[in-house]
């Protein structure tokens, strides 16, 4: 729908930066907040009834593009279908940035996936250029570092479209997320029909290509991330030497450390702490390492995505505060807004201030549970 150039939100808690106004009003003209006060607004204005208003959020990592792109093993949907559903999905859930995850490297047991990468990216520039998208969508590639294509697939995809953000991912058995090998085994086969020595088959050649490829892939997709301007990741880091090293590459943004020794040294290294937002609603790890609210009540979260489940990221920023007491609400709306924007580069939303776009959310409490009423970006009702 169209809104008007100039107009009010009143009778609003208002989630700023720093504080809630309990009471409060925004106008908004000409897709950017022009002021906020307190109690009643000047002027009559859209009656929002008492709910929460919050930034738009913004989203660094969600995989659920691909989930649209191949609802099932072997097929493949259309691309611009896909985009379509994915981009309404995105702005339900109260996102109006989003990191687009797209992989750039084919695992040993899979098809190639470099034509599955361009597909979507595709249908992502087609959906833009014909006006038919709801949020700001921008680029992030999620490169496995010890695949034989990725460089390859990184190449290709930064000669054709823009690259924002590039994550450096190893899910070798015995590294990272799977420094124990059960862990591994678990969550890799758990529905793959195979005996041990066939297990054991698949981890020597992904250990094989992990000597081959992942010093010298790393290396070059740093080079191509800084040739691009891209914000660097690093990903499921474990120790605190993974830290080192993400520090001496110009690491901005940590994605999913596994241990809170890892998370101590990115914090010291001024590394921004991402974790997942199913990690803070469901209580913990699926895969078993460190607890997100564990790293929020030691003070080492940063900011949150929703990875695998869309709505997770306000669910995570509203139950933030009941699982770590030292955090507020202001500071829980925080790692989905303003910090996420400020680690790339993104200076002109994340926050209810006035100058910066009118990306807000309407947020409704049923109990505990927020629930997303009315969506905006820059002005513009887009759920």
């Amino acid at each position: 729908m169209n809104e008007p150039r100039s107009y009010v939100l009143e009778n609003a808690s208002i989630v700023l930066p720093d504080r809630v106004i309990e009471n409060g009003w925004i106008a908004i003209s000409d897709g950017r907040i022009a002021e906020i006060g307190e109690g009643a607004a000047p002027e009559r204005g859209f009656d929002v009834q008492g709910d929460h208003l919050v930034p738009g959020l913004i989203e660094l990592h969600t995989d659920h593009l691909e989930s649209h792109f191949s609802p099932r093993p072997h097929v493949r949907w259309h691309a611009l279908a896909s985009v379509m559903a994915y981009d309404a999905q995105i702005a339900s859930a109260g996102i109006t940035t989003v990191f687009d995850s797209l992989r750039a490297g084919t695992d040993i047991d899979a098809k190639p996936i470099g034509a599955d990468l361009m597909a979507l990216a595709g249908g992502i520039e087609q959906a833009r250029a014909t006006g038919h998208l709801r949020v700001d969508h921008r680029t992030h590639i999620r490169c496995e570092i010890a695949t034989p294509d990725v460089v390859e697939h990184l190449e290709t995809f930064a000669a054709r479209y823009p690259v924002h953000l590039i994550s450096l991912m190893d899910h070798t058995p015995g590294q990272r997320q799977f420094r124990d090998l059960e862990t591994w085994r678990r969550f890799y086969l758990r529905n793959k029909e195979v005996s041990p020595t066939q297990a054991d088959h698949f981890v020597r050649q992904r250990l094989e290509l992990h000597d081959l490829y992942a010093k010298v892939n790393r290396a070059r997709l740093i080079e191509i991330a800084a040739a691009n301007n891209a914000v660097l990741a690093s990903h499921d880091d474990a120790t605190a030497g993974h830290a080192a090293e993400a520090a001496g590459e110009g690491v901005a943004v940590a994605e999913f450390p596994t241990t809170i020794e890892a998370a101590e040294a990115l914090n010291a290294a001024g590394i921004v702490v991402m974790m997942g937002g199913p990690n803070i609603v469901r209580g913990g790890s699926h895969s078993g390492n460190i607890a997100a609210e564990e790293l929020a009540r030691a003070g080492l979260l940063d900011v949150l995505s929703s990875d695998y489940v869309p709505a997770s990221l306000l669910m995570s920023a509203f139950e933030l505060p009941r699982r770590a007491p030292n955090i507020d609400l202001a500071a829980a709306v925080r790692t989905v807004t303003v910090t996420p924007a400020k680690a790339t580069g993104l200076t002109d939303r994340g926050a209810i201030a006035p100058g910066l776009r009118a990306d807000l959310v309407r947020v409704h409490l049923v109990e505990t549970t927020p629930i997303v009423r009315q969506v905006w970006r820059e002005g513009q009702r887009v759920s």
